[in-house]
């Protein structure tokens, strides 16, 4: 489990960096990725306190990764009925409670890598396929899913041993909203205190 805390830590701190000046392609896909990697590292190897270490965590969410559409999704069907200062609201609230999250994982693996092995289009977005290699673990497989549907390349999905994050991360939240009974704005007080 671990792994996947890493992992799904990983992807949900960071999603890619910054748009680029060309169309997405297979070698821009897969040259985010490696940059994604090397800005977590370069965070888990700084030596900071673990509050420094999740700002930092947050920032790179925030500037890596397609904030509105992961927010959006994890929300599920209630982003439906909710206003437009509480989907802004939750936004941030979840950059924070994803970097909390995770961030307390990352240095546990200190060391670890992931190495792109492939790159394939699927339908209007690329599928990178990496090997994770982590201290005292076999390898395995992750895939980053990369778009720039949002006019900057982005990571927005992963998948890590066939586990959706998307999904997961929606179910989380789900529960969260059914333990204040609906309402959003608890549910929102409730995820800025959580890790």
């Amino acid at each position: 489990m671990h792994r996947r805390s890493f992992l799904a830590g990983l992807s949900a701190s960071a999603v890619l960096a910054p748009g680029a000046v060309w169309a997405l392609n297979e070698a821009s896909a897969s040259t985010l990725i490696n940059r994604l990697v090397t800005d977590i590292n370069g965070v888990i190897a700084s030596g900071k306190s673990e509050n420094a270490m999740y700002r930092e965590f947050e920032r790179i969410f925030k500037n890596y990764s397609d904030t509105s559409y992961i927010a959006a999704y994890a929300l599920g069907v209630d982003a439906r009925r909710a206003s437009g200062s509480q989907k802004k609201a939750f936004s941030k609230a979840f950059q924070g409670y994803i970097s909390r999250k995770y961030g307390k994982r990352f240095r546990e693996f200190i060391g670890g890598r992931l190495e792109v092995k492939n790159v394939k289009r699927v339908k209007k977005w690329y599928e990178v396929s990496t090997i994770a290699y982590l201290k005292g673990e076999a390898p395995f497989e992750v895939t980053f899913l990369v778009s720039d549907r949002s006019g900057k390349d982005l990571f927005f999905n992963m998948y890590i041993e066939g586990v959706n994050l998307l999904l997961t991360e929606r179910t989380e939240i789900g529960a969260i909203l059914d333990s204040n009974k609906g309402d959003i704005d608890t549910m929102i007080k409730e995820l800025k205190r959580l890790s």
